[in-house]
């Protein structure tokens, strides 16, 4: 359920309100569970940016502090997540010369202010009209790409080649990070695979066998304890050993507003922080009114668009990784019987204390073991079912699904998601712009009705139109030519358009309509416009074109009696052409269904 749109800059007054022990034991209960699931996967994801380790763990902590004191969803979670994760991978990649480190900073800071902004807008209920179909594609292609990629962390095989110039080849698309591994495959290291099998071993059967376990975290403690044995005997086993953080490693170097590259960085990371920032919009929403329709909790987006907004600023001078609404970490909290934000804001509390007090062992993580675990969270993130309904559905789902899950395999994603985006909107405005004109007459009980026979029309004085469906600027061409084409009969005096089902009447077509009274006009014919509701009515008074046709050639719509207007106009007509009957035929485009 929604809410109202009026931001609250304070909402955990709210939920302080009343808040005692049993609370309070409730919350610390689901933190320690969301913690165990947190602390890996924050790690999991600063891997596929390309980034240390710390800076998923930490954004782990400060996003979901911050996060729980302005949002409006007693559940939500903000955190890195996997989306964002790789579509910072996918531009840093594209862009090598830049210093990922350096810039994130900047980065999420440009994220948290766009957030803050279009909260502000109230501009967060626009997501609902962004195709389905785009995210599950983008979902898709995106999971896609991390197993991809995380496959050389597996086999222990370098992504990067010297070219002969000394510059770097860094792979980024499916095909090419597909083909570099299988002709690298003699590279791969049979450790790496093997402690990589094993602790895939480990973490299905916790599923399977303890599903309330955190599989995650136990899965990597068990492959590092592994990796430390084997490495007694010695068996090398690649790990994160220069990934070792402390306290001063957890503080990232602040945005330089004062630096001579600072106006050239905006521009560059300009499209990329919007893209993150829209996206991360889309999944914190998708997550909020998902929880929402299972708690019966009322949300409200800008505020939850004001809350990550205000966690990525956070995150900024404190971590410096973009954060969102993360939906697995999100669900277990609302699974581990959280009871307010405060089970969130714990959670950031006990991450902060893990990243303190455990910075130092990351260094036995095995990489291979971190990547498996990666795949194995991948791969759950494919829904097939969606995947097939997209296809199957519509042919314009199907073309959208495709195109966008090309685009997130071949380009960079932050270009990918606007490009599904794109496609889906453009073959929308492809269905809403063609105007249904339907063959109507007078029948012997008088009412306006739909022809019986569709027959060539046989050279009325009068012909009424009506036209239906949506009359905007992309609908503007086709309904200028469907109406030309029923001006060139020379017989043809006078045009009743009916509007009664028109919607969404614009300047485009407004400019279209006054360009064929002008051109009636100028051989001695008329327009006479029926059926006109208050909406279309408005913009045909603030346009001026009422005063173009002539207050007495409009006839609003009557609640009472929809065929009034049309009657009325078929009069004025008859005035006109000075008759007492007129030879009436409503036109009909035969190329078109009736809706």
């Amino acid at each position: 359920m929604l809410a109202s749109n009026t931001l609250d800059p304070l909402p955990f007054r709210r939920w302080l309100k009343g808040y005692g022990p049993r609370r309070l034991k409730a919350d610390a209960r689901a933190a320690a569970s969301v913690t165990l699931l947190d602390l890996p996967q924050g790690m999991a994801y600063a891997a596929i940016a390309g980034l240390p380790l710390q800076f998923g763990t930490m954004c782990s902590a400060i996003a979901a502090i911050t996060g729980s004191l302005f949002s409006s969803s007693r559940y939500t979670v903000l955190g890195p997540t996997n989306s964002t994760a790789f579509m910072i991978f996918s531009y840093f990649a594209a862009n090598p010369d830049m210093d990922r480190i350096a810039m994130m900073p900047l980065l999420v800071f440009m994220v948290g202010t766009l957030l803050l902004f279009g909260a502000f807008l109230r501009v967060a209920e626009l997501v609902q009209y962004i195709s389905r179909t785009v995210v599950v594609a983008y979902v898709t292609g995106a999971s896609l790409l991390i197993i991809t990629n995380q496959l050389a962390n597996l086999l222990g095989i370098v992504m990067t080649t010297t070219l002969e110039d000394g510059s770097t080849l860094h792979r980024r698309t499916l095909p090419g990070i597909l083909i570099h591994l299988t002709t690298h495959l003699r590279e791969a290291h049979w450790q790496s695979l093997a402690i990589a099998a094993g602790t895939a071993l480990i973490y299905v059967i916790v599923r399977r066998l303890r599903p309330a376990w955190p599989a995650l975290a136990l899965s990597l403690i068990l492959a590092s304890a592994i990796a430390a044995g084997l490495s007694g005997f010695g068996i090398a086993i690649d790990t994160y050993a220069n990934a070792r953080f402390g306290i001063l490693d957890l503080l990232p170097p602040f945005p330089d507003f004062v630096s001579p590259r600072f106006f050239s960085d905006f521009s560059h990371m300009f499209g990329l922080a919007i893209a993150v920032a829209f996206l991360a919009t889309l999944e914190s929403s998708s997550m909020a009114k998902t929880l929402a329709s299972v708690s019966g909790q009322r949300v409200d987006g800008n505020q939850d668009m004001f809350s990550l907004g205000m966690a990525n600023l956070s995150c900024a001078y404190l971590s410096g990784m973009p954060c969102s609404g993360s939906l697995t970490r999100s669900a277990l909290n609302f699974q581990s019987g959280a009871r307010t934000p405060v089970a969130a804001m714990l959670n950031g509390i006990f991450c902060l204390i893990g990243a303190l007090t455990l910075g130092h062992l990351v260094g036995y993580i095995p990489r291979a073991s971190l990547a498996v675990l990666i795949i194995c969270v991948a791969i759950s993130l494919i829904n097939q079912r969606n995947i097939r309904i997209c296809l199957s559905a519509t042919g314009s789902d199907a073309l959208v699904f495709l195109v966008t899950l090309a685009a997130t395999l071949l380009v960079p994603l932050h270009v990918a998601i606007f490009t599904g985006v794109g496609v889906s909107v453009m073959l929308y405005l492809r269905k809403a712009s063609q105007p249904v004109l339907v063959e109507y007459e007078f029948n012997q009980e008088g009412n306006l009705a739909e022809a019986a026979q569709h027959g060539k029309r046989q050279n009325p004085a009068v012909s009424i139109i009506h036209a239906e469906g949506e009359l905007f600027f992309g609908s503007a061409d086709l309904f200028r030519t469907q109406i030309q084409r029923t001006c060139a009969d020379p017989n043809l005096r006078i045009i009743i358009l009916r509007l009664k089902n028109a919607r969404h009447l614009d300047a485009t077509c407004v400019i279209a309509i006054e360009e064929l009274v002008r051109l009636l006009r100028k051989d001695g014919r008329e327009l006479l416009i029926s059926g006109v509701m208050k909406d279309v009515y408005r913009v045909l008074r603030d346009s001026g074109l009422i005063d173009t046709i002539g207050k007495d050639n409009i006839f609003p719509a009557s609640p009472s009696n929809p065929n009034l207007a049309t009657r009325n106009a078929l009069k004025r007509a008859q005035q006109i052409l000075g008759t007492t009957e007129a030879d009436v035929k409503i036109f009909f485009d035969p190329t078109k269904k009736p809706a």
